[in-house]
């Protein structure tokens, strides 16, 4: 049996919760969110590995309509993050629309129907929907990424991904072994070090890594937030300009990132006094290339006398050793892997097909990965990104995006129905101008010109994930529906026309 339903939302994170309030703020509420998962929280739910804890002051982190006075500290832990996101989707009643433990195996456009066909795969089996629109918020760190290392898959220990933590092995006394150096790895570091009886940490590249000025709310403060909302927008706000102060130095000019650099150097030097590791940890690429991050404990944590950190490529995995390509073996019993996620090959677009029956994946692969304003893609009607391609940032909130693009959904469903159009789809044309404004926009930018390989790039060294201007940019152009930008078909009808 094939369910209708208007608006299908894939993802229950921020951007899928956000979507699901809003849309039913709207009147839109014939939908179902469908979530791999057993919760909401996408991201926040699955990574709960030690020390996992927001990058970004959780008084931006979290959604403008539903502030929280009771955030423990500015840059909050998992926990917390997943409570409140827990919290907001209780109390906003839209939870009997969740569908969890279940996931999108296939959805094709039905030209004829003027809906998507979404076979779904859960706990009481095959599900199918018949939706007008689809909304897609997987989330772009919602796959692991494993590493492509000879014989890892023989290693006879204990071995997870950072977003798929075993809690239940015991690192106390073991040799473990972490690959990787991002933003999980530097909050893992210290947590493991503690524990084991030596830690190896695999470095492939050296991260830049600023202190992490954390600061406790106290009571008074969080009475006031509670009391006086007045006083938590203004932090909020001063928060935003804070890290929009940023965007220069990744954008335009370098040279701006100076204070930063020096405050990552003087991380590096108070913590480590031996000048061989010193000369290790220090980047050799302009800082912002790759994503900054944010510690006071991984600098002495690698200084610790029961840490080395590896720099040396890794030739292969043994059942219960690493061997470097210096013939260097070194044992483990517990193998860690933080090496990041499906970032520039969304898994979702291998499942998705649109008019003519194409994969996203195979459009893709022809063009990169991109998207009309981060968030439709010609050949696919009425299907909306949610943090789609070049929507990502090295410097602010997620969650401002998510509701920036969440209105432009919110515009686009308005226009459709007061116009009675059954289908949107932007055009090529549309498609082709905002993708080439935008690379050139990119070829300035740190993350283009600063000497680094990272996760932002493409097999073609593209960046098809960062937004490269200020995020009021992006809500600007975000806040209403361009329909002259789309091809729209009448409802019940096969015609075409461009808007």
């Amino acid at each position: 049996m094939t369910q209708l339903v208007d608006h299908l939302i894939v993802g229950a994170g921020f951007g899928g919760l956000c979507a699901a309030i809003k849309l039913d703020e709207d009147g839109e509420r014939d939908f179902v969110v469908i979530e791999k998962g057993g919760d909401v929280g996408g991201t926040w739910r699955d990574n709960t590995y030690p020390g996992a804890a927001c990058d970004v002051p959780s008084q931006l982190y979290s959604f403008s309509f539903a502030p929280n006075p009771d955030w423990s500290m500015s840059y909050s832990p998992q926990p917390e993050i997943q409570a409140y996101i827990q919290r907001v989707a209780r109390e906003s009643g839209v939870l009997d629309r969740f569908v969890f433990d279940t996931l999108v195996a296939d959805a094709a456009w039905d030209e004829e129907a003027q809906r998507w066909i979404v076979r779904t795969e859960g706990p009481t089996g095959t599900t199918t929907y018949a939706a007008r629109t689809m909304i897609a918020g997987p989330g772009a760190l919602s796959e692991p990424r494993l590493p492509e290392i000879e014989g890892i898959a023989d290693f006879a220990g204990e071995i997870f991904h950072s977003a798929r933590w075993h809690h239940d092995v015991d690192l106390s006394g073991k040799r473990v072994a972490v690959i990787g150096t991002g933003a999980s790895a530097i909050q893992i570091v210290p947590e493991v070090q503690r524990l084991a009886a030596h830690l190896d940490v695999y470095q492939r590249t050296a991260p830049w890594v600023i202190p992490r000025n954390e600061h406790h709310y106290s009571d008074f403060e969080k009475f006031a937030f509670r009391h006086l909302p007045g006083v938590q927008r203004a932090v909020r706000t001063a928060v935003y300009w804070g890290r929009e102060a940023y965007v220069p130095a990744f954008t335009r000019q370098p040279k701006l990132a100076a204070p930063a650099r020096r405050a990552a150097l003087k991380n590096i030097h108070g913590a480590i006094a031996d000048p061989v590791l010193r000369e290790k940890v220090t980047p050799t690429y302009q800082i912002g290339c790759k994503r900054i991050l944010i510690s006071n404990s991984y600098y002495p944590a690698l200084a610790a006398d029961n840490c080395d950190l590896v720099t040396d490529p890794i030739a292969r995995v043994t059942a219960d050793a690493i061997v470097t390509e210096d013939g260097t073996e070194r044992p483990v019993d517990v193998l860690i892997v933080a090496t990041g996620f499906y970032t520039t090959d969304l898994p979702m677009a291998h499942r998705v097909r649109g008019r003519g029956g194409r994969l996203m994946a195979d459009r893709f692969a022809e063009t990169g990965m991109a998207a009309y304003k981060g968030t439709t893609v010609p050949e696919f009607p009425n299907f909306f990104f949610l943090v789609g391609p070049n929507t990502g940032l090295g410097h602010s909130s997620m969650v401002f995006v998510i509701e920036s693009q969440v209105q432009y959904v919110r515009e686009a469903l308005r226009t459709m129905r007061l116009n009675d159009y059954a289908c949107v789809e932007p055009t090529e044309a549309a498609f082709a101008a905002w993708n080439a404004d935008l690379q050139a926009r990119m070829a300035p930018t740190v993350w283009s010109t600063g000497g680094c390989s990272s996760w932002y790039l493409d097999e073609h060294g593209r960046n098809t994930t960062l937004w490269p201007r200020t995020t009021f940019v992006l809500r600007r152009l975000l806040r209403s529906f361009d329909v002259k930008s789309y091809t729209v078909s009448a409802a019940h009808t096969k015609e075409h026309v461009n808007a």
